[in-house]
């Protein structure tokens, strides 16, 4: 999902209760983190320990393919365009492309630049950070019943009582099936009124993530971290203002378990780029 810096909003969606007690000079901190935990995290210089993983018997591929066919969040479709520069159909030696992409359509990263000015952008994160623990978070039931569902903060204690405290470090992603809506209209579901209607993240839960756990990333199988019908994006700002990114447009999820898989992100390392195009694996 693509959309504006709005800084007017952080200070109402970063982490209510702890901003509230902190005061802006808590919120300038954590807007201008170096380090997708924040220098909260940090012993004096000393980097935080990453995440260990045990070994996996599959490989699963999260990523869809990125073509001019998949809907963009702003309606219409991605685009996509691959300029032949040379073909051995021509009689040329080799098969060349240039590409145009949109940076915010398929499966792509948000990195915390993308809505904070202070943050890091694709390129920047760290690459220890982009291999992950993985809690799959289903909300498919509801998802199905309400297509504004949202992920909330009784969902992330359910999943806890089930299968205890979420991995520190880890990704926290939104399982919703819309994944197989994917090159069809109702994946960004406009009504008549030109409103979006998918789920994604209620600010709760969002604010939970960031105050009470020690999580990483967020990923979604829909368009935006926020639900379709939002206005002011408060999941985006609090979320990617704090330091933290994220992967929208995930395939797949519901061939995972809740708990146990290894997130692989393979982010763009692309010079000022504000997120991108992204191959993300689970191993399992």
């Amino acid at each position: 999902m693509c959309v504006s810096g709005c800084m007017d909003i952080v200070a109402g969606n970063l982490g209510r209760r702890n901003f509230m007690a902190a005061g802006l000079s808590g919120a300038a901190i954590s807007l201008s983190s170096c380090s997708s935990l924040g220098t909260s995290e940090r012993v004096g210089n000393k980097e935080p320990e990453p995440a260990s993983f045990s070994s996996f018997r599959e490989i699963f591929d999260l990523t869809h393919t990125y073509s001019s066919r998949f809907t963009h969040w702003s309606g219409g479709t991605a685009k996509v365009e691959l300029e032949k520069l040379s073909s051995t159909a021509a009689g040329d030696g080799w098969n060349v492309t240039r590409w145009t992409l949109d940076e915010h359509a398929g499966t792509h990263i948000d990195s915390p630049f993308h809505r904070n000015p202070a943050g890091l952008k694709a390129a920047e994160i760290p690459v220890r950070d982009l291999v992950q623990p993985l809690a799959v978070i289903d909300i498919r039931q509801k998802a199905e019943k309400n297509p504004d569902a949202e992920l909330t903060l009784e969902d992330l204690q359910a999943w806890e009582a089930a299968h205890g405290s979420l991995p520190e470090r880890c990704c926290v992603a939104m399982l919703s099936g819309w994944d197989s809506r994917v090159e069809k209209p109702g994946f960004i579901n406009f009504d008549d009124k030109g409103v979006r209607h998918f789920p994604g993240f209620h600010i709760e839960a969002a604010s939970f993530l960031l105050e009470e756990r020690k999580v990483l990333s967020m990923g979604v199988d829909t368009a935006s971290f926020d639900h379709g019908p939002t206005t002011d994006f408060p999941v985006h700002t609090a979320w990617l203002g704090a330091g933290r990114w994220g992967i929208e447009n995930l395939a797949n999820l519901a061939s995972l378990p809740p708990k146990g898989a290894t997130l692989v992100c393979g982010a763009p390392k692309i010079e000022g780029a504000t997120g991108g195009h992204s191959r993300v694996l689970a191993l399992v």
